[in-house]
């Protein structure tokens, strides 16, 4: 290795050990911001870079808008100068570290897209300078990292390892869990080379699992993922079976996971939503047939949790014609947007599909979340009101589809003439003014 591509290296680990790199983080969303704050914490100077100017503006007034971001740390730490936001690219050329935390979504054939990450790499490459460290942290399908962003750097005539490096380190975002934090989650890293490896876990810092590779660290973040899907899937069949057999499948589950080995329990649910779960699982099914392989696994698992929408609305069909009714002008409240509890994210949240067929079905619909607004479907703004509990009685059915924490579910059950509970949220709740069903 040449001395200059040796001094590349040498400086920027030691510009890290000493917190004296700057890093930009190139998508100002549920990841980016969260990592913004994590660095600037840790004593690094960091730029954020978004295409979004009402994100930029409001972090550079110190305004939080992610529900694991204190804001007044933010704004503290906006009025030290250790960060702020641009829409100017062309300021990565300030940048010794470049951490990528944009979308991959999956289009309407889920099939993934990758034009998020594909757009962050080539500002990259027009902006970076030598000696930088790049890291994608964004979830993909296995050489993702290879195909996009070393083979832009090395057609600029950049040589990973040497004069350039480039490692892959999924986030580790979990919404709302006060225990696993960015902070403490332990992370895994893998590089092009071993320079570019030791590298990044000197960046991530923290508990640091290295991998040999990009693409088994790709690899490593997708299973994750889809091991949750499949086994999400599994519960869900359980639930059909559970109901078919008059038994209660959170009941099943709990005596399940008293074992204290070999279970994990996953739990049914209408829908799958966030940015990882509902979506990861087809990137690997996507790019598996490029070795001419069928993950029969994957693809039937996402059959099942697709149906659960559909088997949810009959399960309600069902209830109302018990009262001689129908869903056709029956007034149905639903109790949570939000995908999670205590959240107010909404991507791929199972209200959409419920919403929509419900609306189809002809169904008068309002919806209650403390912490959503409103959503859009369908170019449609829908708004989200706070519930009023005295009101839960005028509605044929009230359907619990997230269980926040704050939802009153004694008042709720003191209420309701009819509930329909997708979450077993109402277990603590021992008398119900009218019927009580289960998913």
């Amino acid at each position: 290795m040449a001395e200059t591509d040796l001094n590349n290296y040498s400086q920027l680990y030691a510009q890290l050990q000493t917190k004296n790199a700057v890093i930009g983080v190139i998508g100002m969303g549920y990841v980016g911001l969260p990592t913004m704050v994590s660095k600037a914490r840790v004593g690094y100077s960091v730029i954020g870079f978004d295409v979004d100017e009402t994100k930029v503006n409001r972090i550079n007034a110190g305004q939080n808008y992610i529900g694991d971001v204190q804001e007044d740390v933010l704004k503290q730490l906006v009025n030290q100068k250790k960060i702020r936001a641009t829409t100017d690219f062309s300021e990565l050329r300030l940048v010794d570290v470049m951490v990528i935390c944009v979308p991959t979504p999956i289009d309407e054939h889920k099939q993934p897209d990758l034009s998020y990450i594909q757009n962050a790499t080539n500002q990259i490459v027009m902006n970076a300078k030598a000696g930088s460290l790049v890291v994608l942290e964004s979830t993909t399908y296995p050489s993702t990292t290879e195909e996009i962003i070393v083979t832009s750097v090395e057609d600029r005539g950049f040589k990973i390892g040497e004069d350039f490096f480039v490692a892959y380190s999924p986030e580790r975002v979990d919404p709302s869990n006060k225990v696993y934090t960015i902070e403490n989650t332990p992370r895994i890293v893998g590089g092009h080379t071993e320079r570019c490896t030791e590298l990044a876990q000197l960046f991530i810092g923290g508990n640091v699992f290295p991998v040999s590779s990009t693409k088994a660290a790709e690899m490593a973040k997708v299973f994750e993922n889809t091991f949750r899907f499949v086994n999400i899937a599994l519960a869900n069949e359980l639930a059909v079976i559970c109901d078919k057999m008059g038994l209660d499948p959170w009941e099943v589950i709990e005596a399940a996971n008293t074992k204290p080995y070999g279970f994990m329990a996953f739990y049914p649910s209408v829908g799958i939503g966030g940015h990882c779960i509902p979506v990861d699982p087809y990137y690997l099914s996507w790019y598996s047939k490029k070795y001419n392989f069928n993950t029969q696994m994957i693809e039937m698992a996402g059959e099942i949790n697709d149906r659960m929408n559909s088997y949810s609305i009959k399960k309600i069909m069902q209830i109302l014609n018990l009262q001689g009714k129908t869903v056709k002008g029956s007034k149905i409240a639903i109790l949570g947007a939000a995908y999670k509890k205590d959240i107010d994210d909404v991507r791929e949240s199972p209200i959409f599909r419920f919403y929509e067929s419900l609306g189809k079905l002809g169904a008068n619909l309002a919806v209650y979340d403390p912490h959503v607004e409103s959503f859009r479907l369908d170019g449609e703004i829908i708004p989200v009101q706070k519930v009023n509990y005295d009101k839960l009685g005028e509605f044929d059915v009230v359907a619990l589809l997230t269980d926040h924490t704050d939802f009153d579910y004694e008042k709720i059950a003191s209420n309701a003439t009819i509930i329909f509970d997708t979450k077993n949220g109402f277990k603590e709740v021992e008398n119900f003014k009218g019927h009580y069903y289960k998913l």
